[in-house]
């Protein structure tokens, strides 16, 4: 789950890490109103969506005045901003941060990610701030700099130290720097957070470090123990199919393609959308229905399925062990009856009672398409649709 800025940094806060002053406005009247209770010279003007990119995109306005405050804040709210991380559709923006500006003296990056391959959370730093991590490990390498952190001790003094002065941060705010930095990593545990990126971490001609900016996703299974942090969702960010599929613990995830997938487990899912791809086919959606789906989870999963309209075909692929094929079968039977199914459906079942999930599709009477194989099942709904 990705969280906004302003509310990125109102976690910092809490845990004592530096972060400029600022307001959240979801309207031009309330911008103005929180650059006169900062009462600084210069505001920043941000718009609030959960992607990247924004400043590149006109979604980040230095305001030298409260005219001009309110300038960029009519301009930015309601804007479809697209970057590189929205796609071509963009997103609207529909809340703005109003910052205190500040004297920005140097840029740097750092983050913290979990590792899989050590199974550890890892803390990464560069002295490029300002700039896509990404292009900076494309161009550079070498100036970013990691500390693998034991979970047995968390994150050492030594090693925040070490990471200040790779990336050259000036002697006298080493300090701040590691009290920022432990602070950070205390967010990440304590919070369940699976990324946290500060990009830039800045130093100031006051001699301050702190957060410009803050990115934040959270482990979804972990929840369910963090209440305040599932406060801060913005269903308004999310796609309405994806909410609607949370709601029937069902992964789904929205693509741009035009045959929809039903599958069990995360794996076949993505072996299922590959084997699409291979065929010149491209899947609508990821969904991945669970080990112990009901004929009432099979038939939501549908629906939200054809909610896409540029579904032109539904390709379902089961393999079942817990999950039993006579279950998905009386689900997919229902669920076509139910939505009243008018395009292609192609089914491939395998596993737990397979002879019996046949024999109820066939019997149906429904226009249903057996697959003997997961291979075959993506030639008939590719050849289907086109």
């Amino acid at each position: 789950m990705n969280i906004h800025e302003y509310q990125g940094k109102e976690l910092l806060r809490q845990y004592g890490v530096a972060v400029p002053n600022g307001k959240v406005a979801f309207s031009v009247d309330e911008a103005v109103e929180a650059a006169k209770n900062l009462g600084t010279e210069i505001c920043v003007v941000k718009a609030q969506i959960h992607a990247g990119g924004r400043g590149k995109a006109g979604g980040v306005k230095v305001a030298k005045n409260l005219d001009e405050v309110r300038t960029y804040a009519d301009e930015i709210l309601g804007k479809t901003l697209v970057t590189h991380q929205t796609g071509s559709e963009g997103k609207e923006v529909k809340r703005l941060l109003v910052e205190e500006g500040c004297d920005i003296q140097k840029e740097y990056y750092i983050g913290l990610v979990l590792d899989r391959a050590t199974s550890r959370i890892v803390l990464m730093a560069s002295e490029e701030g300002g700039t896509e991590i990404e292009e900076v490990a494309e161009a550079t390498p070498e100036k970013i700099f990691k500390e693998i952190i034991d979970p047995a001790v968390g994150l050492q003094g030594f090693q925040a130290r070490r990471i200040a002065f790779n990336i050259n941060i000036q002697k006298e705010l080493i300090g701040q720097a590691v009290k920022f930095m432990m602070g950070l990593y205390q967010v990440f545990v304590e919070k369940d957070a699976s990324i946290a990126e500060i990009n830039p971490l800045v130093t100031t001609g006051d001699g301050k470090v702190m957060a410009l900016d803050a990115k934040f996703n959270f482990d979804s299974n972990a929840l369910y123990r963090q209440k305040d942090v599932l406060n801060f969702r913005d269903l308004e960010e999310e796609d309405e199919k994806e909410i609607e599929a949370s709601k029937y613990d069902l992964s789904y995830i929205a693509l741009d393609g035009n045959i929809g997938c039903m599958v069990n487990g995360a794996g076949l899912a993505m072996a299922t959308m590959d084997i699409i791809k291979h065929y010149n086919g491209d899947p609508a959606n990821f969904l991945d229905v669970g080990g112990g789906a009901t004929a009432e989870k099979v038939t939501e999963a549908f629906k939200i399925i054809l909610s896409d309209d540029q579904v032109k075909g539904i390709f379902v692929n089961i393999f079942g062990g817990i999950m039993k094929c006579d279950i998905i079968a009386e689900g997919v039977v229902e669920a076509t009856k139910q939505v009243g199914l008018e395009i292609p459906l192609v089914v491939r079942l395998e596993g737990t009672n397979v002879e019996l999930g046949k024999k109820i599709l066939s019997e149906s009477g429904l226009n249903i398409t057996a697959a003997d194989s997961m291979a075959d099942g993506a030639q008939k709904i590719v050849s289907l649709v086109k």
